[in-house]
Parts: structure tokens; sequence; C-alpha cells
């Protein structure tokens, strides 16, 4: 079994839980393709079986979130999960946050929260953090393509961040405060879209069952956007055997199919040659 299927993830449910609830419907091997903080819901993509060999060519994809930051109040984690200091700063008036937004569209380097996933000389930062460990983490070179202020929320103001892989949201708020002169938290985060992948195709874990999650799973050749090849039978022999051919493409990935239109996996077409380059049948 092979594909995908977007998971609206719970609340509070970490990545790795969604992510073995589909593995044990599936009874296949799974992963995600980017994970989610415990508090946030929305779009987790999972692969199936050989689809989680296209990790890398989605590291690039862009993602939307809808999030509420709460100005005036800090935390260690950057969000309303860690211990909180209310009244900590003065809020920003709508003005004041919309004049500086501009500022964070583009490339920048930001500094990712201690409280994550983050690699520390073999341990995860938020376990140095939960120990009192003092740390550094290097800044990181992250794209964010747009911010708007929509509203002001009950508990903050909501917005509305496209933004490439690995950026963190937690971070967006806690610079834009420190600009202001002031602190912020996360308060809700929510993904709305991860690549190709939507919240209108997501599907919440509950609602699966070992007999109805086939009809969710997307197909792997459905998410790739590159074009078809069908090779000739006597191509196809050498190119499924690991062996590559003369073509006349422009260079590029491309989708292999079988003779019989079943789906093979990617190839790549390099100074006229093309060979496979991942197996995902």
């Amino acid at each position: 079994m092979t594909g995908f299927v977007v998971v609206d993830k719970a609340a509070g449910a970490s990545s790795a839980r969604e992510v073995n609830i589909i593995k044990k419907l599936t009874k296949t091997p799974c992963g995600h393709m980017g994970t989610l903080d415990p508090m946030a819901t929305g779009v987790l993509p999972i692969a199936i079986g050989n689809a989680a060999r296209l990790f890398d060519y989605f590291l690039e994809k862009r993602k939307t979130y809808k999030a509420v930051f709460r100005f005036g109040v800090d935390s260690d984690t950057l969000d309303t999960t860690g211990e909180l200091r209310e009244n900590a700063g003065r809020i920003p008036d709508r003005r004041e946050i919309e004049e500086v937004l501009p500022e964070f569209i583009g490339e920048i380097d930001q500094l990712p929260p201690k409280y994550s996933a983050k690699n520390v000389a073999g341990k995860r930062a938020y376990e140095l953090a939960r120990s009192g460990v003092e740390f550094e983490l290097p800044r990181k070179r992250v794209n964010i393509y747009s911010i708007r202020l929509l509203s002001e929320e009950k508990d903050g103001y909501g917005f509305d961040i496209e933004c490439g892989g690995g950026t963190y949201i937690r971070s967006i708020a806690r610079d834009i405060a420190e600009k202001l002169g002031t602190v912020a938290v996360m308060s809700s985060l929510i993904r709305t879209k991860s690549g190709c992948f939507d919240l209108e195709s997501a599907v919440k874990t509950e609602q699966l069952t070992a007999e109805n999650i086939g009809r969710y799973i997307i197909p792997t050749q459905n998410v790739l956007p590159y074009d078809s090849i069908n090779p000739t039978e006597k191509d196809a022999k050498k190119l499924f055997n690991g062996l590559s051919v003369q073509c006349d493409l422009a260079d590029g990935i491309y989708k292999l199919f079988h003779t019989d239109g079943s789906f093979y996996g990617l190839g790549e077409a390099k100074h006229n040659t093309l060979k496979v380059r991942t197996k995902l049948c």
C-alpha cells in the first residue's frame, strides 16, 4: 500500500501519535511529511509505504497557517503550553503591528525556540530545556512569503501566514513583539495548507477505520507536479533494472509508468540520459 492520507491533527496530540494510528490501520510503515506542535491542529500529510521516500521532494513546499498571538504575555515555550507570565509587556495596537510586518517578509535568519525538536549534540532541544541545561541554537535561514493581520481575537490578534518549511510560527510571534518593545506568545495554530495538501481534503483520525481508510488514500502520482513518461517496453526493462537509457527530454524529474499504465516512480533526465531516481511502486 502506497500513497498519502491528509490528517487533520487533533489538538494536544503528537504528530507521531497520528502516524501510529495510520500505521495500525494500514498495517504499513508510515511517516509524516512535516511535524506539527502538539497544541497545533490542521494539515498533517502522512506518507504510507514507499511514499515516505518522497520526504526530500517536499522540503521546500509552502505552508499556510492561521495563528493567534497574545501580546503582553511571555512564556518559556513561546506558546501557551509553557509557564506563562501575564502582564509582562504592553499590548500594541493594530496599526503598530501592521507597520512592522513587512520587516518579516522574505528570507530571514530565524532563531528557533529552545522548546523544539532541534538536535543538539544528539539530544532534542526540548529535552535539554526541560532539564534546565543552558545551550544556544544557531539561527536558520527561512522564507516567509506573507503575513496578514486578520482580526482582533478575544485573546490576541489573528494572523494568516504563508512560509517555507522549517519556519517556527512561535518565533514569529516572539520577533514581532520584540520589534515593538514587548513580548508575545502563540495561543493557537492551525495549518491550513502544506504544499498540495489542504484542510478541505483532511480527515480526523477518529473518523478512520481499517474498512474506510482506502477512500482517503491519495495515490502517490497525484501529488507529484512532474510530467509523465511511458517508456517503451525495451526502455522500461532497462530502466527498471537499474540501467539508463538515451532520451531527448529536457533535464529534470519525471513520473515513470509501467507499460501497463501503473505508476513506477520518479526518473531523472540529465544530458539526454534518463535513469530511475526513486522507486515508489
